[in-house]
């Protein structure tokens, strides 16, 4: 089935019970055992499983072109899960520009807890070689980065991680299963969080891991996934398979939106740099357009005048909403330095947008007004 078909039909099944075409939401905690103690229905526990979760979980991984998925609930608890099947001791590559929770969970937990961690630039693949060391385990890939929109050549970085027996993992948020497939370049996981473009209306939290093979590694992730407890609940199971159902005509609308305001963005003279892979001039054009269907709605620009100028800009905008987050309906924009922190090598001048599903002409007189 062509995506489209997958976004719609993947997971789906009427009801047997009543014939709804729509899936119920299945709150339950528990199921019913038979008198032998057996669970015939295939539910025991929610923390191990549940028919919402499960639906979810077979149409993320048929999306993706994988074999089994681990819907979290965040995509923060997703990324977790996969490095705690890492074992302490071993060692981890991953990239300098990337998004901050992530890098947060290496150097604040992960680190301490006994990973060794290199960070690099993830698009010279010289220099993610030679940070290849003997328990090098995994190499860690964002593409497009955040908030930089730096773009990685996911084949020729999974290709350094088997020569070394480690494992390649991308995060394909920004991109989605529509824009991007990363298992079909080489990586052999893919992380979400569901939040974002696939949930698609900032309503609902989750994450998700989906492998190319159920190998020994990723059962370890889903032992993790259940034995920690961090599942996604029924309901925000419910929320983001619904949400998937439009996701193809979502992104390239997002997409469509996003090229038209970069373009404007990189004409505009109260404008320093704009990030975004679609843009000829973006020094990973060429290796986004050989690997990404579609560009997505995510670019970052640097304003001149500095942070206070950046910060003027957004306290004019009207239509665009000043939030965290990304790939909802609204659009989106926030100083992404201040977000990060102290630790932060994003410029103090650079705004990132999420671009919406709003009229383009409008969201340009908006950026206009602020801007002058």
């Amino acid at each position: 089935m062509r995506i489209e078909t997958l976004a719609v039909h993947a997971g789906h099944r009427i009801d047997p019970a009543t014939g709804a075409v729509t899936p119920p939401i299945y709150l339950s905690t528990t199921f019913e055992r038979q008198v032998d103690g057996s669970y015939p229905q295939g539910y025991s526990y929610i923390r191990d499983n549940n028919p919402n979760r499960e639906a979810l979980e077979e149409c993320l991984a048929q999306l993706e072109g994988g074999v089994a998925a681990a819907a979290f609930s965040s995509g923060s608890a997703a990324t977790m899960g996969v490095f705690q099947a890492l074992t302490p001791g071993d060692h981890v590559i991953a990239p300098e520009d990337a998004y901050s929770g992530t890098s947060y969970l290496l150097r604040e937990i992960l680190i301490p807890w006994g990973l060794e961690v290199t960070f690099v630039d993830m698009t010279n693949s010289t220099k993610v070689s030679a940070a290849i060391q003997p328990n090098t385990k995994l190499i860690w890939v964002e593409t497009p980065s955040n908030p930089m929109l730096k773009i990685t050549d996911i084949s020729k970085i999974s290709d350094l991680a088997h020569q070394a027996n480690a494992l390649c993992v991308c995060d394909n948020t920004w991109a989605s299963p529509i824009g991007q497939n990363p298992l079909k370049n080489g990586a052999d996981l893919v992380v979400h969080s569901t939040t974002k473009y696939l949930g698609g209306h900032s309503d609902v939290l989750g994450g998700v891991a989906i492998s190319k093979v159920e190998d020994d590694f990723f059962n370890k992730v889903k032992t993790i996934h259940k034995a920690g407890g961090a599942v996604a609940s029924p309901f925000d199971c419910w929320l983001v398979l619904r949400g998937i159902q439009t996701l193809p005509y979502r992104m390239r609308a997002h997409t469509e939106n996003a090229s038209k305001i970069a373009t404007f963005l990189s004409e505009h003279p109260q404008v320093e740099a704009v990030y975004y892979p679609g843009l000829k001039q973006h020094p990973g054009h060429e290796i986004a357009a050989s690997q990404m269907q579609l560009f997505g709605g995510m670019l970052s620009f640097q304003v001149k005048g500095g942070r206070d100028r950046a910060f003027a800009v957004v306290g004019k905008l009207k239509l665009v909403t000043r939030a965290t987050s990304l790939g909802g309906v609204e659009s989106l924009i926030e100083h992404r330095a201040s977000i990060e922190g102290k630790e932060t090598k994003t410029p103090e001048n650079l705004l990132r947008m999420s671009v919406g599903l709003e009229n383009v002409e409008d969201l340009i007189e908006d950026l206009i007004e602020a801007l002058d």
